[in-house]
């Protein structure tokens, strides 16, 4: 099983399942691969199978000792359900169906990578951004990862979500700041705090943050589910969500940051920034 089926198996999963307690390490890393990974994990990066985000539920973007992150916003058919097949994938730049719901080319593709540029240009004075060995197989990348997934078709138009994972780091310490895009027309809530505890099934503390004309939904603090430390939700006047989330640790092998990049009304001023606002 290559990478993207992994990613895929763990999408549907988690879609249609509510998270359980997260495991262990090694429990949701056995449990990943045995299972195809469900839920502890967070995907600590998006183009790698090796960081796979394991453990029962959904959710990323993964998710934090893990290193797979998914979103965990509408819900996703169960791999070689009806929905799945009946219709083709997307049509891709090479006028094929896709092979799954993974763009590996095309416009989304290209959105997909430039969210990741500007993750990584929102990394604050302090930080860096550090990046994966030149020639990493995609399957062994964690620090840059990006993806962009197709979630449904209405009334005749594609939507599209947006995952990007940036690892961050200070003197010995490295966490993540992952940044989630959904298309207008999407499922999702309204209300700022109901939108923040949709990421990825995770619950927790809840505040709304105003950032000028904006209601920014941001948990502070999240409940038994540890897989991240703060998120920030947002969903634009034309329907476009945005997810902000970060984290202290990146994995199991990395000491932790002893600070987290944003403050919370940063991390609610990202999610109304326009550079991942995509249209």
């Amino acid at each position: 099983m290559n990478e993207e089926e992994l990613r895929e198996t763990l999408r549907t999963e988690m879609a249609s399942t509510t998270p359980p307690p997260p495991l262990s390490t090694e429990a949701a890393l056995g449990a990943a691969r045995r299972a195809h990974f469900r839920r502890r994990a967070l995907w600590a990066s998006l183009g790698s199978a090796a960081v796979v985000l394991a453990v029962t539920g959904f959710a990323a973007v993964g998710r934090p000792n893990d290193p797979v992150y998914q979103p965990a916003g509408g819900g996703f058919p169960a791999a070689g359900s009806s929905t799945d097949t009946k219709e083709p994938w997307p049509t891709g730049p090479d006028g094929r169906p896709q092979e799954d719901r993974t763009a590996r080319a095309g416009s989304q593709h290209d959105r997909a990578i430039g969210l990741l540029n500007a993750v990584v240009s929102a990394v604050p004075a302090g930080y860096t951004a550090p990046e994966d060995p030149a020639g990493q197989p995609a399957d062994q990348r964690m620090l840059r990862t990006q993806q962009a997934q197709f979630e449904e078709k209405v009334n005749g138009v594609d939507r599209w979500s947006y995952l990007t994972s940036v690892a961050v780091a200070q003197g010995i310490g490295t966490g993540r700041v992952i940044v989630e895009v959904h298309d207008a027309g999407n499922q999702l809530p309204a209300e700022p705090c109901a939108l923040a505890r949709t990421f990825w099934g995770m619950r927790g503390e809840c505040q709304v943050e105003t950032v000028g004309a904006a209601q920014v939904g941001v948990v502070v603090r999240p409940g038994s589910d540890d897989r991240l430390d703060q998120w920030s939700a947002y969903r634009h006047p034309d329907g476009v969500v945005v997810y902000v989330a970060q984290g202290a640790k990146l994995d199991e092998t990395r000491p932790s940051l002893r600070k987290l990049p944003f403050s919370v009304r940063q991390l609610a001023a990202l999610a109304v920034d326009e550079r991942f606002h995509l249209r």
